[in-house]
């Protein structure tokens, strides 16, 4: 069979594409073009229908999660070399941040199975949530320009006063139906760590499914104490007290008071029709990874 370049997608205006471009280059092994997150399923759709059985991805969190979703029950494992800021996907996996390590591995590594989650059929890799975390971000991120991201992130918690509204939350556990309202309601793909340095990492060895904390009742105060019980007390500390319940379920419905709301979805927010049905997909996505005794830390 003769000798076929593996595709690879760069998006340019990642924190740093540029860097991932020339690791690529570096390795030999690709067949190269830019992309963008608003593109770059298309671009993938092309080189599966093509043949491809793999398919790089280099660029944050945003362009992985877009190329994941073209890739979701297809055979083409999604190979990443990490080119965001925070890169939560990646590191979940061990995949390496160094981009030479990471591109190498693109043209070597194995390719395994990972569950992905769905909010109204979208698709979605790390984390969502749901009520007062939405409000402040997008506080933060209107005053960063002007104080600062650490001033503005204080400002943007204390302007939160007041400004706190409960929804409906529903769980189905064991065939049982669990009704909340609530402020504040976490998701994550897989169980997630909840204590400070490693808080919204996955867990290792952690249970799979929709990891989803809700905050009971719907005060700022309660959402502050919450916040500290998780960050100092971890885990544990949220499944002794009474401030927030941590559940691993396969699927959350969540509902506003109205048709429609804003949610966090792997770090952007996007206006999303009411109810949620937030569902989780295993063993949806093929995706190329070291062996474990080679995983990043």
């Amino acid at each position: 069979m003769p000798y076929r370049p593996i595709p690879a997608f760069v998006n340019l205006e990642s924190g740093s594409g540029k860097d991932a471009r020339d690791a690529l280059v570096a390795v030999g092994a690709f067949d190269i073009e830019t992309c963008e997150p608003g593109s770059v399923d298309r671009q993938i759709e092309r080189v599966v229908q093509a043949g491809a059985d793999r398919v790089v991805i280099a660029g944050g969190d945003g362009t992985i999660a877009k190329a994941a979703a073209a890739l979701v029950g297809q055979e083409t494992a999604l190979a990443i070399v990490p080119g965001g800021t925070l890169n939560h996907f990646a590191r979940d996996h061990g995949i390496p941040t160094d981009k030479a390590k990471a591109a190498e591995l693109s043209a070597t590594g194995t390719a395994t199975t990972t569950d992905v989650a769905t909010l109204n059929g979208r698709v979605f890799l790390n984390t969502s949530s749901v009520g007062a975390y939405v409000v402040f971000v997008r506080t933060r991120e209107r005053l960063e320009r002007h104080l600062g991201y650490r001033l503005a992130t204080i400002v943007a918690a204390l302007r939160l006063l007041g400004r706190v509204h409960a929804f409906t939350v529903e769980l189905e556990l064991d065939g049982t139906a669990r009704r909340y309202r609530s402020a504040l309601v976490f998701i994550g793909v897989g169980e997630r760590k909840l204590q400070l340095p490693s808080l919204g990492s996955r867990a290792e060895n952690g249970r799979r499914g929709l990891h989803v904390i809700v905050v009971r009742g719907g005060t700022w105060a309660r959402l502050v104490a919450v916040g500290f019980s998780a960050a100092f007390g971890g885990n544990r500390a949220i499944a002794r007290g009474a401030l927030a319940d941590s559940y691993v379920v396969d699927h959350c419905r969540i509902e506003f008071r109205r048709p429609r709301g804003r949610v966090a979805l792997d770090g952007e927010i996007v206006e999303m029709v009411s109810p949620l049905e937030y569902r989780i997909e295993r063993d949806a996505l093929r995706i190329v990874v070291p062996e474990v005794s080679e995983r990043a830390d």
